[in-house]
């Protein structure tokens, strides 16, 4: 959705229109969209019944699949010239980033830490299942939902600040629930951001000493998650 909305932008308006030149207008317009569309598909899958978080992903991989076929059309319509700026949006990169936007997003990201630290406990109801969690007092909808919200905003700011990477989510959230041993989500919380950091400084001193800038770091992070991907299909076909 990140990149056909900037991919529609710069085909409609160009490149130098007041709406991609203001990087702070560009965020915002960005992260609400990104929040809004969430939003409604959430409301669409979750509104009329319980439906398995399979069926979430299923759905987000066809929505991304036409998303992204759209956004190629455009893009072969596009001036070469404009081209070159929708390029620079369709990988994430750590070298570029404008400070003011740091500071947007880490308010951001700070409110919506003191938001979802209020249902810390629930979450470790939560992870016992869905009937043991209303048996015990949770509002498990309402948890749930709340939780999806939050991670769509928190996705959001982090696509509008960097770009997009695929995996990496899926890395990192797994790794903390292999190494930390624990039903407690606050320190499953905070190893999976420790985790964050050495996978993004450490993948960041991979490209600049290794490959010295041949590529980037949402390329070897998309690799490495995508054979972690097909790790945990092969470990959970076992398993079951």
């Amino acid at each position: 959705l990140y990149i056909l909305l900037q991919t529609v932008l710069i085909f409609f308006f160009g490149s130098t229109h007041f709406v991609l030149i203001n990087q702070q207008f560009n965020f915002m317009l960005s992260v609400g969209a990104m929040v809004l569309f969430a939003l409604l598909l959430y409301h669409f899958l979750f509104g009329k019944g319980n439906r398995p978080i399979y069926f979430l992903l299923l759905v987000g991989i066809i929505v991304g699949t036409f998303f992204g076929s759209i956004s190629t059309f455009l893009q072969v319509l596009i001036d070469p010239n404009e081209f070159l700026r929708v390029q620079d949006k369709m990988f994430a990169s750590f070298n570029n980033i404008n400070g003011d936007l740091v500071w947007w997003a880490f308010a951001i990201l700070v409110l919506t830490l003191i938001i979802g630290w209020r249902y810390i406990n629930e979450l470790d109801v939560l992870s016992l299942g869905r009937d043991t969690a209303i048996n015990l007092g949770v509002s498990y909808q309402t948890v749930v939902k709340v939780m999806l919200i939050l991670s769509a905003v928190l996705i959001a700011v982090s696509t509008a600040l960097v770009g997009p990477i695929t995996f990496f989510g899926l890395i990192v959230a797994n790794l903390s629930y292999q190494f930390f041993n624990t039903f407690k989500h606050s320190i499953l919380i905070a190893g999976a951001a420790l985790m964050s950091v050495v996978a993004l400084v450490g993948g960041q001193w991979i490209v600049e000493r290794v490959f010295s800038f041949s590529t980037t770091l949402s390329v070897i992070i998309n690799f490495v998650g995508g054979i972690y991907f097909i790790y945990l299909l092969l470990k959970e076909s076992r398993s079951s």
